[in-house]
Protein backbone atom coordinates (compact mmCIF):
# COMPACT_ATOMS: atom_id res chain seq x y z
CA UNK A 1 0.00 0.00 0.00
CA UNK A 2 1.06 3.68 -0.96
CA UNK A 3 1.38 5.72 2.22
CA UNK A 4 2.32 9.48 1.12
CA UNK A 5 4.58 11.90 3.48
CA UNK A 6 2.43 14.90 2.91
CA UNK A 7 5.52 16.22 0.76
CA UNK A 8 5.39 17.88 -2.60
CA UNK A 9 8.74 18.05 -4.83
CA UNK A 10 9.03 20.03 -7.71
CA UNK A 11 11.40 19.06 -10.39
CA UNK A 12 12.56 21.35 -13.12
CA UNK A 13 13.29 19.00 -15.73
CA UNK A 14 11.86 16.50 -17.80
CA UNK A 15 15.01 14.36 -17.56
CA UNK A 16 14.65 14.44 -13.37
CA UNK A 17 11.09 13.47 -13.69
CA UNK A 18 11.73 10.99 -16.16
CA UNK A 19 14.32 9.40 -14.06
CA UNK A 20 12.07 9.53 -10.83
CA UNK A 21 9.48 7.55 -13.08
CA UNK A 22 11.62 5.06 -13.92
CA UNK A 23 13.43 4.66 -10.21
CA UNK A 24 10.27 4.94 -8.34
CA UNK A 25 8.10 2.40 -11.64
CA UNK A 26 4.77 3.97 -10.29
CA UNK A 27 1.43 2.37 -11.78
CA UNK A 28 0.32 5.84 -12.80
CA UNK A 29 0.36 9.30 -12.92
CA UNK A 30 -1.69 11.77 -12.95
CA UNK A 31 -2.02 15.02 -15.22
CA UNK A 32 -3.71 18.20 -15.79
CA UNK A 33 -4.08 20.58 -19.12
CA UNK A 34 -3.86 23.65 -17.61
CA UNK A 35 -6.24 26.27 -19.96
CA UNK A 36 -5.47 30.11 -19.50
CA UNK A 37 -8.16 32.42 -19.69
CA UNK A 38 -9.05 33.48 -22.45
CA UNK A 39 -8.55 29.75 -23.40
CA UNK A 40 -6.32 31.09 -26.66
CA UNK A 41 -3.38 31.33 -23.78
CA UNK A 42 -2.58 28.28 -22.93
CA UNK A 43 -0.70 27.96 -19.54
CA UNK A 44 0.62 24.00 -19.61
CA UNK A 45 1.05 20.72 -18.48
CA UNK A 46 0.97 19.41 -14.97
CA UNK A 47 2.41 15.63 -14.52
CA UNK A 48 2.32 14.11 -11.53
CA UNK A 49 3.34 11.03 -9.89
CA UNK A 50 2.90 10.14 -6.27
CA UNK A 51 5.86 7.94 -4.75
CA UNK A 52 5.99 6.82 -1.14
CA UNK A 53 8.87 9.31 -0.20
CA UNK A 54 6.88 12.35 -1.82
CA UNK A 55 4.42 13.67 -4.40
CA UNK A 56 6.62 14.59 -7.58
CA UNK A 57 5.38 17.59 -9.15
CA UNK A 58 6.96 18.55 -13.25
CA UNK A 59 5.43 21.68 -14.76
CA UNK A 60 5.65 22.65 -18.53
CA UNK A 61 4.62 25.59 -20.31
CA UNK A 62 3.79 27.09 -24.16
CA UNK A 63 6.69 28.49 -25.41
CA UNK A 64 5.65 28.51 -29.06
CA UNK A 65 3.82 26.14 -31.20
CA UNK A 66 5.34 23.74 -28.39
CA UNK A 67 5.49 22.85 -24.86
CA UNK A 68 9.27 24.24 -23.57
CA UNK A 69 10.83 21.74 -22.07
CA UNK A 70 8.85 18.11 -23.43
CA UNK A 71 8.80 20.09 -26.72
CA UNK A 72 5.07 18.44 -27.35
CA UNK A 73 3.09 20.33 -29.98
CA UNK A 74 1.01 22.51 -29.04
CA UNK A 75 -3.18 22.96 -31.41
CA UNK A 76 -5.14 25.56 -32.70
CA UNK A 77 -8.85 25.17 -32.87
CA UNK A 78 -10.89 26.87 -35.12
CA UNK A 79 -11.88 29.69 -33.13
CA UNK A 80 -7.96 30.37 -32.32
CA UNK A 81 -7.98 28.43 -28.90
CA UNK A 82 -4.64 26.47 -27.78
CA UNK A 83 -4.90 23.31 -26.74
CA UNK A 84 -2.62 19.57 -25.99
CA UNK A 85 -4.09 16.31 -27.14
CA UNK A 86 -4.60 14.07 -24.15
CA UNK A 87 -3.09 11.38 -26.86
CA UNK A 88 -0.01 13.06 -27.05
CA UNK A 89 0.79 13.66 -23.62
CA UNK A 90 0.15 9.73 -23.05
CA UNK A 91 2.15 8.47 -26.55
CA UNK A 92 5.15 11.18 -24.83
CA UNK A 93 5.47 9.85 -21.81
CA UNK A 94 5.61 6.00 -22.14
CA UNK A 95 7.32 6.18 -25.17
CA UNK A 96 10.16 8.27 -23.32
CA UNK A 97 10.46 5.92 -19.69
CA UNK A 98 9.63 2.81 -22.34
CA UNK A 99 6.49 1.79 -20.22
CA UNK A 100 3.72 1.07 -22.39
CA UNK A 101 1.86 -0.53 -19.02
CA UNK A 102 2.23 3.23 -16.93
CA UNK A 103 -1.55 4.03 -17.04
CA UNK A 104 -2.04 8.18 -17.52
CA UNK A 105 -5.12 9.51 -15.79
CA UNK A 106 -6.29 13.15 -16.75
CA UNK A 107 -7.47 15.45 -13.67
CA UNK A 108 -9.43 18.75 -13.19
CA UNK A 109 -9.35 20.85 -10.94
CA UNK A 110 -11.59 23.96 -10.21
Amino acid sequence: MLSLSGRVVRVKSWEDFKRLIIEHNPQSIAYNIEQGVPARHLTGLRLIMPAEDAQYVFIDTAAGSRLRKTRIALHRDQRGNIYIKDRDVIQFVKSEVNRNDLELHPYWTI
